[in-house]
C-alpha cells in the first residue's frame, strides 16, 4: 500500500467532561500520547495542530450543580479553570484549549445541525422516555436511579453500573427513581431528531476495513489498533441503530430555534462534543490567521483522534457518519485509542474516589511532572488494560531515571568540568575506544554516533506507528549506551595515562547528551529544558530541531563543537524515599469511600485484585468440559456482549459472553471450546448466562478461543 505523506496534522484529545478533575487514568488515556505525538511531529518541522477543550454540557453537569447548590455555569468555570492549569503544569501542549459553553461553539454546532437538517440527513422519531411529573421535565439517563438488573446494585444510573460496569438503558433499571425529586418516573412519547446510522453502514464499513473513503485511499488500515477496529466491526456487524442527535435537557446548546418542534431541545452528547474540535479550531484560526478548513477539509490533511477506549465507537462511526451526512469534511486519518489504566490491583473509581488527582499529585510531588510522564508513557495501555502502582513508580524513577538517565548527564558534565574545565574537548579522529557494544570492542565517535542516529530513527518510526513504548524505550536505549562507554573505559582511571582517547571518550558522550536533549523533548519535556540549559544550547522551541540532528549525524556533522563551554551540572532525577511512596499508598487507601465495593446481596467485601494463589482445593472444585458452539448473536444495546448456544453434550446451554469487540458472530459458529459448567447462572442484559467461555488474551490484547483437541467427544471434562 502506497504511503500517505500529510501535508498537515489535526490532532484531537478527548473533551475532558468538566463536573471533576482530571486524575492519571485521563493522562493515560488521551493527553500523554497526544502530546508525544504533537511535540514529535514539530520537532520534525510538520504542520500540526493540537486542539481540545471542556465538554460542559449534560445532565451530569446539571446533577453536580445542584448538589452543590450553584449554577451549572459555576460548575463548569470551577473545572474549566482547573483543567487549564492542571494541563500547564503537566505540559501537555495545546495549541488551543477551548470550551463547548463558548459562543463560538453555539454557533458552530448548531450550524453543523442546520446543514444536516437541510440535507435531510436526520430523521423524526417519538420514543417513549422517564417523565418526572414533579419536576416536570423529561429525565436524562444520568438523572434515573434504581436497581441494576446484572449485579442487583442499588444506586446504577440509568446509562451504566458503576459497580459492575454494564451498560444500560433506564428502562433496565429496576424500580426507576428520579434523582431530582425521588419520585418513580413514568414513560412518555417524546418526539427527537435522529441520525440513520443504519445508512451508513456500507462506506463505513469499506472505510475501516480497507481505508478507502470516496474512492481515495486515505489510510492504511494496518496502522489501526486491533481492538478499535474490532469494536467498530462488532458495532456494524451487530447492525448500526439510529442515534439520538437531540435530548429533552435544560442544559446544552439549542437546537435551532427555527424548526419545528425544537422549544426545549439540546443538541445531544453524540453530536455537541466532538464538533467541539470543529470550533476549537475555528477559534485558533481566529486568534493565530491560520485557515481552519484546511485542517479539516483538505485531503492532503490527516486528523487523528486520541481517546480512550471507552470513546472509541463516538470517534470511528458516529462522529465520521455525522462529518460524512454534512460532506464538507475529511475522515480521521486514525483514532489510536488506549485502553484503561487500573490502580493498585482495581479499577479508577471517581465515585469511591480511588484515583491518583493530577493536581494533588503536582501538590504532593513538586518538580516531579515529568516523572509521572515517564512512568505513565512506560507503562501506558496502548493495546490492552495496564497498572499502576506506587511502588512501580518508585522502582522507575530509581532504576531507570536516576540510575540511568540523570547518571550518564552528571557523570559527564562533572567529569567535563573536572579534566576541561567545562569545554568540550577536542581529540584525534582516529582514537579509538572501547564501545557500547561490547567492552573488547573497538570503536570511535563517528561509529558510536551512527548507532544513536540508527536509535533515533527507530524512535521515529515508532512514534509514527503510535507506539509511544516502544519510542521511550529507545530513546533510553540511547542513555545507555552513554552509560556502557562510561563503564567499559572508566575515563576517571585512565585521564593521565591515556588522555588522548579520554578526551575521544568525554567528545562522545557529550554529543550523546546533546542527541539526547532533543530526544527528550516528547516525553519530558521539562527534563529537556534543563539538559539545554547545562549544555548551554539554545532552548528548544519544537521546530525542526530533531530533524536537524538526524540529519547532522548522517552526514558526520557533532552536535556540539570542540572548545563549546557548558553550564554547571546538576541532577536530573533524584530517588523517592520510601516514606514518601507510603504516604501515598496510605492516603489512597484512606480516601477510599466504600473499602472496599460490598456485594449488595450478600454483605460481604470483594475482593480488591484477581491476583493471587488459590488452593488446589479450590482449583478442583472448577468443572470444565469440552463444547460446541452451536448460535452466535449479538446482545442488543451492547458493545461487547455475544449470546452463545452451546452443546456440552448433555444438553445445550445459553452463554452471555463478552467477546464481541474481538470476534464476528458467525465466525464463531461451529468452532469447539471450553466451558465452566458449574458457574453459577447469572443474568446480562436479562438474558441468563449459564456458563463461561475460556479465553486467552495475547501481548497486544487479542482475545483467541481456548479449544479442546480435534475430535474430542462433547461433554468431555478437563482435569
Amino acid at each position: 500500500m502506497a504511503v500517505r505523506l500529510p501535508k498537515r496534522y489535526l490532532v484531537t484529545s478527548a473533551l475532558p467532561y468538566a463536573n471533576g478533575p482530571l486524575h492519571i487514568g485521563h493522562l493515560a488515556g488521551a493527553y500523554l500520547s497526544a502530546d508525544v505525538f504533537v511535540r514529535f511531529l514539530r520537532l520534525m518541522k510538520k504542520d500540526v495542530l493540537f486542539v481540545c477543550g471542556s465538554d460542559e454540557h449534560g445532565a451530569a453537569i446539571t446533577l453536580r450543580a445542584a448538589k452543590e447548590g450553584i449554577s451549572p455555569q459555576e460548575i463548569v468555570d470551577k473545572y474549566h479553570g482547573m483543567f487549564e492549569d492542571t494541563f500547564k503544569k503537566m505540559g501537555i501542549s495545546f495549541d488551543i484549549y477551548h470550551r463547548t459553553t463558548s459562543e463560538l461553539h453555539h454557533e458552530t454546532s448548531q450550524d453543523f445541525f442546520r446543514t444536516l437538517e437541510k440535507k435531510g440527513q436526520f430523521t423524526r422519531q417519538e420514543s417513549m422516555q422517564y417523565y418526572d411529573e414533579k419536576a416536570q421535565q423529561f429525565l436524562a439517563d444520568r438523572y434515573i436511579k434504581g436497581t441494576c438488573p446484572n449485579c442487583k446494585y442499588e444506586g446504577a444510573y440509568g446509562d451504566q453500573c458503576e459497580n459492575c460496569g454494564t451498560s444500560l438503558s433506564p428502562t433496565d433499571l429496576i424500580n426507576p427513581k428520579s434523582t431530582p425529586t425521588d419520585e418513580t418516573p413514568v414513560l412518555r412519547p417524546t418526539t427527537h431528531w435522529y441520525l440513520p446510522l443504519e445508512k451508513h453502514s456500507e462506506w463505513l464499513s469499506k472505510w475501516l476495513d480497507e481505508g478507502i473513503y470516496k474512492g481515495k485511499q486515505m489510510h492504511d488500515p494496518k496502522e489501526w489498533k486491533n481492538h478499535v477496529l474490532g469494536q467498530c466491526k462488532s458495532w456494524i456487524d451487530g447492525g448500526l441503530q439510529p442515534r439520538a442527535m437531540t435530548r429533552d435537557l435544560d442544559w446544552g446548546v439549542d437546537v435551532p430555534q427555527e424548526l419545528e418542534g425544537s422549544l426545549g431541545k439540546k443538541l445531544y452528547v453524540w453530536l455537541d462534543a466532538p464538533i467541539g474540535y470543529i470550533s476549537a479550531t475555528k477559534q485558533l484560526a481566529a486568534d493565530t490567521g491560520k485557515d481552519w478548513k484546511k485542517y479539516w477539509q483538505d485531503k492532503d490533511s490527516a486528523i487523528v483522534h486520541f481517546i480512550g477506549k471507552d470513546n472509541i465507537v463516538f470517534h470511528s462511526i458516529i462522529f465520521p457518519a455525522l462529518l460524512h451526512a454534512h460532506g464538507d469534511y475529511i475522515m480521521p486519518d486514525n483514532v489510536p485509542a488506549n485502553a484503561f489504566l487500573n490502580l493498585e490491583g482495581q479499577k479508577i473509581s471517581t465515585s469511591r474516589n480511588w484515583a491518583v488527582w493530577v493536581h494533588e499529585y503536582l501538590e504532593d510531588l513538586p518538580g516531579k511532572e515529568d516523572v509521572l510522564r515517564y512512568v505513565m508513557i512506560r507503562n501506558m495501555p496502548e493495546q490492552r488494560d495496564s497498572e499502576f502502582t506506587w511502588r512501580n513508580f518508585q522502582e522507575i524513577n530509581d532504576n531507570e531515571l536516576v540510575g540511568n538517565l540523570a547518571n550518564f548527564v552528571n557523570r559527564v558534565m562533572v567529569l567535563t568540568h573536572k579534566f576541561y574545565n567545562g569545554k568540550v574537548p577536542k581529540f584525534e579522529e582516529e582514537q579509538d575506544f572501547a564501545g557500547s557494544h561490547g567492552p573488547l570492542e573497538d570503536s570511535f565517535v563517528e561509529a558510536e554516533l551512527m548507532d544513536v542516529f540508527d536509535m533515533l530513527f527507530e524512535m521515529r518510526e515508532k512514534i509514527y506507528l503510535y507506539d509511544f513504548r516502544g519510542a521511550l524505550q529507545q530513546m533510553m536505549n540511547i542513555s545507555t549506551v552513554g552509560n556502557q562507554i562510561l563503564q567499559f573505559n572508566e575515563p576517571w582511571k585512565i585521564v593521565e595515562t591515556d588522555p588522548h582517547k579520554v578526551k575521544a571518550i568525554m567528545n562522545c558522550c557529550i554529543q550523546i547528551i546533546a542527541a539526547l536533549s532533543v530526544a527528550v523533548r516528547p516525553f519530558m519535556p521539562f527534563t529537556s529544558d534543563r539538559m539545554r540549559t547545562m549544555l548551554n544550547l539554545p532552548p528548544i522551541e519544537e521546530k525542526g530541531e530533531l530533524l536537524k540532528v538526524l540529519d547532522r549525524l548522517a552526514e558526520g556533522e557533532y552536535l556540539v563543537k570542540p572548545g563549546h563551554l557548558i553550564g554547571q551540572p546538576e541532577h536530573l532525577f533524584s530517588r523517592i524515599p520510601d516514606e514518601v511512596i507510603q504516604a501515598q499508598i496510605t492516603k489512597l487507601k484512606e480516601n477510599d469511600v466504600t473499602a472496599p465495593a460490598a456485594d449488595s446481596k450478600n454483605g460481604k467485601a470483594a475482593p480488591a485484585a484477581i491476583d493471587g494463589s488459590i488452593q488446589y482445593e479450590d482449583f478442583e472444585k472448577v468443572s470444565i468440559v469440552t463444547g460446541k458452539i452451536l448460535e452466535a448473536i449479538k446482545v442488543e444495546k451492547t458493545d461487547k456482549l455475544l449470546k452463545l448456544l452451546v452443546d456440552i453434550g448433555t444438553e445445550q446451554r445459553t452463554i452471555v459472553s463478552g467477546i464481541a469487540e474481538h470476534f464476528e458472530p458467525s465466525s464463531l459458529v461451529g468452532k469447539d471450546v471450553l466451558v465452566v459448567k458449574n458457574l453459577a447462572p447469572r443474568k446480562l442484559k436479562g438474558i441468563e448466562s449459564k456458563g463461561m467461555l475460556l479465553t486467552a488474551e495475547d501481548a497486544d490484547g487479542k482475545l483467541g478461543i481456548v479449544a479442546p483437541p480435534a475430535g474430542w467427544p462433547l461433554g468431555s471434562k478437563v482435569k
